[in-house]
């Protein structure tokens, strides 16, 4: 049986898993700074991202993504795992995104991964330590561009 601190612990784990999503589908950047740490190593390298700290990957995420047509991170099935202030997760994401074309159009594709996660307990709650992404597949991917 869980104690009540395993309890709210999990609930608010859910709740920064749920937050990161909100944060880059709305592209509201000071609620992301509100689920890493300034140190968070994140690696988005798997869909041709980038691996950095948290102050480069924010800014990579505020150019990349307001320039997509939509995108819908919809997470599920985490399985976390407490170890005192610290836990470590694996939640599923399917994020279909809209990917504007030379000619005007939109594409559309779906990404299917996992979030592979380590989580620390700081004063100020729970914060993603290191987030890489481990692919699982993708529907309908994009042409490559012009010229590559």
């Amino acid at each position: 049986m869980m104690s009540l601190q395993e309890l709210s612990d999990r609930r608010e784990i859910d709740d920064l898993l749920i937050r990161y999503c909100h944060a880059i589908d709305t592209h509201d950047w000071a609620l992301l700074d509100t689920v890493f740490m300034p140190d968070s190593v994140i690696d988005y390298t798997v869909f041709g991202g980038p691996r950095g700290h948290y102050p480069e990957i924010r800014e990579f995420l505020a150019d990349a993504l307001p320039r997509q047509a939509h995108s819908q991170h919809v997470i599920s099935t985490s399985r976390v795992l407490l170890d005192g202030d610290r836990a470590t997760a694996s939640t599923i994401c399917t994020n279909p995104m809209g990917v504007p074309q030379p000619d005007g159009s939109v594409h559309h594709t779906t990404y299917h991964l996992w979030y592979i996660d380590e989580i620390v307990r700081t004063p100020a709650g729970w914060r993603l330590a290191a987030r890489t992404e481990k692919v699982s597949h993708q529907d309908n991917p994009p042409p490559p561009a012009p010229g590559g």
